[in-house]
């Protein structure tokens, strides 16, 4: 909480504005848990330095929890990542921007990496996104989430996250 903030809260509470200081401190900072649901459309490329994968995911976000706005639990928003892989016998490098899109229409940026696991049907892996941001009720938001990504059949995948936000 930004010191202006925080002299504001406690000045409320000193005063006894009722119901300023929640309102104050309110929306500084949360979490939320999310799944999303995408089919991939993936190139694949076998060159010296490894397998390299391009393309895009595109499904559904759903906030399965959450401490409060602007994530509201139960709420289901479209997506769509690009997605930069390389892939050695040792190790992967992944990396994938998406933007989410809620039903008002404000959008929010993340941007997964991980280097663990695979691509394959049947695999996945750990990782970690960056929040970055977004439009409307997202601007200013930054945080980082955990996530595990699990390769499905039929060009399926599914990812579900762990999330902590705040606004600057």
């Amino acid at each position: 909480m930004s010191a202006g903030r925080a002299a504001a809260t406690v000045l409320a509470i000193a005063v006894g504005i009722p119901g300023m200081a929640p309102a104050l401190a309110a929306g500084e900072n949360g979490s939320f848990s999310v799944i999303r649901s995408y089919i991939r459309d993936y190139a694949t490329l076998e060159h010296a330095v490894g397998t390299l994968t391009a393309g895009t995911l595109e499904g559904t976000a759903t906030t399965l929890a959450s401490s409060g706005e602007p994530f509201t639990e139960g709420e289901h928003s479209l997506i769509k990542c690009m997605v930069y892989a390389k892939s050695t016998a040792e190790d992967i490098e992944l990396e994938a921007p998406c933007t989410t899109t809620d039903a008002s229409g404000d959008r929010w940026y993340t941007l997964s990496r991980r280097s663990a696991g695979d691509l394959a049907a049947g695999g996945g892996g750990k990782g970690r996104w960056e929040l970055m941001g977004g439009t409307g009720k997202y601007a200013g938001m930054t945080g980082s989430c955990t996530y595990e990504t699990s390769y499905l059949t039929e060009n399926r995948v599914v990812t579900g996250a762990d999330c902590t936000w705040q606004k600057e």
